[in-house]
């Protein structure tokens, strides 16, 4: 079986992947901690990241490229990322969806840091991802229609969210 999981930073993804692969026995590879980790090992935070990856597509590629082979070649996994449903050929694909606020509210609990601050950065880094999506693969992020199921994390918890795609895993016949 192979599950994309996919959403703007903030939504969820992390969180339900986590869930959904213990409740699943699935195993998750998560295209953020790729990308964080790439991160660290420049020596930069994620805002500096993204406008490095903006002038270096190899960045990008790297990332993208590991998730689509990966969906090639296993199985029972979970690909967790915001491209994950664009670079799987066949899969149960969900979208996680929240408002930006509630979104950055969420960020700060996990990374600390003001609203103001965190707000800013979170939309910087979501139009440097939007750029390079829109140049590198010509996906418009902002287009869902790729996706089986798109749900709103800001209307359930981790757990209803996850029972809703745990319902969607179960009764889905292509996967």
């Amino acid at each position: 079986m192979l599950l994309t999981i996919s959403g703007l930073p903030g939504s969820g993804t992390t969180t339900v992947s986590r869930i959904i692969s213990e409740r699943h026995n699935l195993e998750m590879v998560s295209a953020g901690e790729v990308f964080r980790s790439l991160a660290d090992e420049y020596g930069m935070d994620l805002a500096e990241f993204g406008v490095l990856a903006e002038s270096d597509d190899s960045i990008d590629l790297k990332i993208d490229e590991r998730q689509k082979e990966i969906a090639k070649t296993r199985d029972n996994i979970i690909l967790e990322g915001r491209l994950a449903g664009h670079m799987a050929k066949k899969a149960l694909k969900v979208w996680i969806k929240a408002p930006v606020d509630e979104r950055v509210r969420r960020i700060i609990a996990r990374e600390s840091g003001s609203f103001d601050e965190k707000l800013k950065e979170t939309i910087g880094r979501e139009a440097s991802e939007s750029t390079r999506y829109s140049t590198i693969y010509n996906i418009d992020i902002s287009d869902l229609s790729a996706y089986d199921l798109v749900i709103d994390s800001s209307v359930w918890d981790q757990f209803q969210v996850a029972d809703i795609i745990s319902s969607a895993i179960n009764n889905y016949s292509d996967v």
